[in-house]
């Protein structure tokens, strides 16, 4: 990537000092919810409203113009009508603003010829100043380790995941859902039209990115194909990414293309088939692209696909196992060294357990869902573990309160001896207002929050579980036999 580029984000990730242009004290205005997110998520540096029409703006000191700020301006969020971001820009080269996020929408998006016109001449006009553009038509960044935000009640702490999404809406839910997930985010970037600024800089600024572990990206078409794919196997040659195409079928696609980011969008197959070929992960809905950052921020790199499977009465052991062979994982049967273990711990019941092991025919007996978990995690025969908590069983408040507070004490216990990877499988269930206030409803939600806290990989079924741990697996595969061609052709 261009060291060059890499500085202005730097920079603008990092402000001294943001100017807002459009701030607002009307709460039903962007101007006021952008200026407002900075000093809820406490950004340190220096903060400009720029509204000719306040002297204040939200407590703060308000200018006329982007020309009257007296110190530095590092980063400028727009958020006034685009037919003034010309001007606007003009201003930006008198006060050495190099990025600007152009919150501003209505623009090529509408598909009206007009508006084309005007996004060109924007562009033009930041060419001329040397202004790189965010937007337009997007949410901008949140990096919550800078203070910087997009979107109200997000996680306040940062964490390795980043993101790039062509779609504002798409982004704030990846944040939301995936932090009741565990997840934490060190970069996320709404970029909208790609004007400028497009999926290809962002994946380069992320991928060399140190705080940045795992990317997740959706995207709804790219501009610039081969440079795109070049982007891409890059970073995913150096962590993983896992990429979501919006608009693969007629209807998306036309709504991509026309209302909502104009960008240019192609056939599925087309985009699966270079996605895996660029070597990263392709995902099928924004549930499966968190299903997947989960499981590549929680679990290591592994590269085999045998797994155990324990917990769950009979039907649903029986249903985990077909789940598990169907993502294409293996299920090994228990080797002789564990039947013995168990034979000592349970004499009547040791013949009758197997993989997946049945946790219905256990009661009642010395040995449950944690013990058999705790024999099977060692044994070098597994590769990982999935893990199913008890959802239902014929107790009543006490006994089940007694049972998931156990079984989670000792998930939670293998989990942190790290002797496996491990997957929890721990249902959300379709629940109102009203089933909240249910026992058994709240008791599973403070169970999963409990795995969750422990930083365990939690998942609503078995199919997703198995559908994310096999392309984890895959993706380590790749890895490996690619690091083994390389060392292979640097010995020859």
């Amino acid at each position: 990537m261009d060291a060059g580029l890499v500085q202005l984000l730097e920079r603008a990730f990092h402000p001294r000092a943001i100017a807002v242009v459009g701030a607002s004290n009307n709460p039903m205005s962007f101007g006021y919810h952008f200026l407002r997110h900075l000093t809820r998520y406490g950004f340190a540096g220096n903060i400009y409203p720029v509204n000719p029409g306040e002297e204040s703006v939200q407590g703060f000191p308000a200018y006329h113009r982007l020309s009257d700020i007296p110190g530095p301006i590092d980063y400028v969020v727009c958020c006034i009508p685009a037919q003034l971001i010309p001007d606007l820009l003009r201003e930006c080269r008198t006060r050495d603003v190099r990025v600007a996020h152009l919150f501003t929408g209505r623009l090529t998006e509408t598909g009206r010829a007009q508006a084309h016109e005007l996004e060109a001449e924007i562009l033009c006009q930041a060419r001329i100043h040397d202004v790189r553009l965010i937007g337009p038509n997007c949410m901008g960044l949140y990096h919550p380790g800078q203070g910087i935000s997009f979107g109200y009640d997000l996680p306040i702490e940062p964490g390795p995941v980043g993101g790039l999404f062509q779609s504002g809406g798409a982004s704030g839910e990846f944040v939301r859902y995936g932090a009741l997930r565990g997840l934490r985010f060190s970069k996320v970037i709404s970029y909208g039209n790609a004007l400028d600024l497009d999926e290809s800089d962002f994946l380069d600024y992320l991928s060399q990115d140190t705080n940045t572990t795992v990317i997740a990206a959706y995207i709804e078409g790219v501009k610039e194909g081969r440079r795109f794919l070049r982007s891409l196997k890059n970073a995913a040659s150096t962590k993983p990414v896992v990429a979501l195409k919006g608009g693969k079928g007629g209807a998306g696609a036309a709504r991509a293309c026309f209302s909502h980011t104009a960008s240019l969008t192609g056939s599925s197959e087309v985009w699966e088939t270079a996605v895996r070929q660029a070597g990263a992960v392709p995902a099928e809905t924004l549930e499966d692209l968190i299903d997947l950052v989960v499981a590549f921020r929680f679990l290591p790199p592994t590269t085999g696909k045998r797994v155990g499977v324990v917990g769950g009465g009979g039907g649903k052991s029986v249903l985990s196992a077909d789940e598990c062979e169907s993502a294409g994982l293996e299920l090994p049967p228990l080797p002789q060294k564990a039947r013995e273990e168990l034979k000592a711990i349970a004499p009547d019941l040791w013949d009758w357990l197997g993989n997946p092991a049945d946790r219905s025919i256990m009661q009642g007996a010395p040995i449950d869902t944690g013990k058999i978990l705790k024999v099977m995690a060692p044994l070098p025969e597994f590769d990982f573990i999935i893990a199913n908590i008890t959802e239902d069983a014929p107790f009543g408040q006490e006994g089940m309160t007694r049972l998931l507070q156990t079984e989670a004490d000792d998930f939670i216990e293998v989990w942190r001896k790290r002797t496996k990877p491990l997957a929890v499988v721990l249902g959300a269930g379709e629940l109102g207002g009203q089933e909240l206030q249910d026992w058994r409803w709240r008791l599973l939600a403070e169970q999963r929050q409990r795995l969750v806290a422990a930083g365990i990989p939690v998942y609503a079924s078995v199919t997703r579980a198995a559908r994310s741990l096999s392309r984890l697996v895959d993706y380590y595969r790749r890895r490996a036999a690619l690091s083994r061609t390389d060392r292979a052709l640097a010995g020859w």
